[in-house]
């Protein structure tokens, strides 16, 4: 449910030093001694990086030939290496050395090295920091040195005003507030200053990346969703929050901050399969009385029978919507649940910004969420006083049946054109 460069200007950073020599000889002795023996365990590779200490080997699977094997070394100073072997067909296939530096309580990621299974390095990843609460991820040539370019990881919040209109809270991967597009369209408190949160960090800016398989991989996906919901909704206020995966728990203070905020709609198109992650936020959302738009998923199921939560839920302050093509076909790859998923609208090959501020295109049940809050907040600015219920029933009582779909998929129906008012 959950796309991937932005041009780093000299006038907002300032180079920060690179990792001491001290702590990229790391680096290099793991793709000297470590690499090129691709059977060695990590008691044999602890011995050939003299002064490190294994911490943690993880194979994946367990049994059998590995696909995977993930070794944690520490370091001295309490700095870790991170050595990750891909396999494919018995044969090494990708080496990697990530280095991380510790900086009191915390762990910063510092340097990346990606080898080739003969342990050629063909490119890296260093995270940078600028200044003013910049941050950067710098895409390397494999000498580990030549910049090939820059991507923004955090900053900090544009100045502005708020421009009023429906607020709508989007808890996704994060938001590039930084863009054009959406600088004048962020709510503001009495001070000026953007309402927002990240639940993930812990900390007032959330910036878009989702860094759940690596701090040096992100993914970058809610940039992409709220640029359609404000292209079909221009008069909208974004109140961006970055989800919590490390505690999902946190998501009933996301619905709180919103509720708090003015908020009456949050657009979220995110799911997983443990229901316990999802406790909290739905009791959030019945005691604060807001609509929660949810992305049925991209699995190919009907989640009837494989429940995705919050989607299975049937929480009545939830609305759960998938992707349709244009006629009115159960997107490929789209999950459905006649019982779990309320509608379906087109959203297929819909035109986005990512979070470089380039435009391209999006496909599956995530873009088909922001199409729907988009409407939500549209019949809001038409009529303030609609309660939460009274919402909802207005945009169920567009759906039409589907001229496709024999047997239902959706509950509801098919919304042919959500920008239709």
């Amino acid at each position: 449910m959950l796309l991937l460069l932005t041009i780093l200007t000299g006038a907002v950073a300032t180079i920060a030093q690179e990792p001491a020599p001290s702590l990229t000889k790391w680096i290099e002795q793991a793709l000297v001694e470590v690499c090129p023996a691709n059977d060695l365990d990590g008691i044999e590779i602890q011995s050939r990086l003299p002064g490190s200490w294994l911490i943690e080997e993880t194979r994946r699977p367990q049994t059998g030939p590995p696909h995977q094997v993930l070794i944690r070394l520490t370091l001295p100073s309490n700095n870790e290496l991170v050595i990750e072997r891909r396999f494919a067909n018995g044969q090494q296939r990708q080496f990697r050395a990530s280095l991380f530096k510790r900086d009191g309580e915390e762990l910063r990621a510092q340097l990346l090295a990606i080898a080739d299974g003969g342990c050629n390095v063909q490119s890296g990843r260093r995270i940078r920091t600028g200044q003013d609460g910049w941050m950067f991820l710098d895409q390397l040539d494999g000498d580990l040195s030549t910049l090939r370019w820059s991507e923004t990881l955090q900053a900090p919040w544009p100045a502005g005003k708020d421009p009023g209109g429906i607020r709508v809270a989007m808890i996704d991967s994060g938001l590039a507030y930084d863009l054009e597009i959406f600088r004048d369209r962020l709510a503001r408190n009495p001070d000026g200053a953007p309402i927002g949160y990240d639940f993930w960090d812990m900390d007032p800016w959330p910036y878009d990346g989702d860094v759940a398989r690596s701090r040096f991989l992100p993914i970058r996906h809610g940039t992409a969703v709220a640029s359609v919901l404000i292209r079909e909704a221009p008069q909208t206020a974004l109140i961006p929050y970055r989800y919590p995966r490390p505690d999902m728990s946190r998501l009933a203070k996301a619905v709180e901050s919103a509720a708090k905020a003015g908020a009456r709609i949050i657009a979220m198109p995110l799911g997983s399969r443990r229901r316990t992650d999802w406790i909290e936020f739905e009791a959030a959302l019945d005691a604060h009385q807001l609509l929660a738009i949810v992305s049925a998923g991209n699995d190919g199921q009907d989640i009837d029978a494989t429940p995705v939560w919050p989607s299975s839920s049937n929480n009545a302050n939830i609305i759960v919507v998938t992707s349709a093509d244009g006629f009115g076909r159960l997107a490929k790859g789209s999950n459905w649940g006649a019982e779990s998923v309320d509608i379906m609208l087109p959203a297929e090959n819909i035109k986005i910004i990512d979070f470089r501020g380039a435009q391209g295109t999006g496909s599956g049940s995530s873009y088909a969420v922001p199409r729907l809050a988009a409407l939500a907040a549209r019949i809001l600015q038409d009529d303030p006083s609609l309660s939460i219920t009274d919402l909802k029933a207005r945009i169920l009582a567009r759906a039409i049946p589907s001229p496709f779909e024999k047997t239902p998929v959706v509950k509801a129906g098919w919304i042919p054109d959500p920008l239709k008012d």
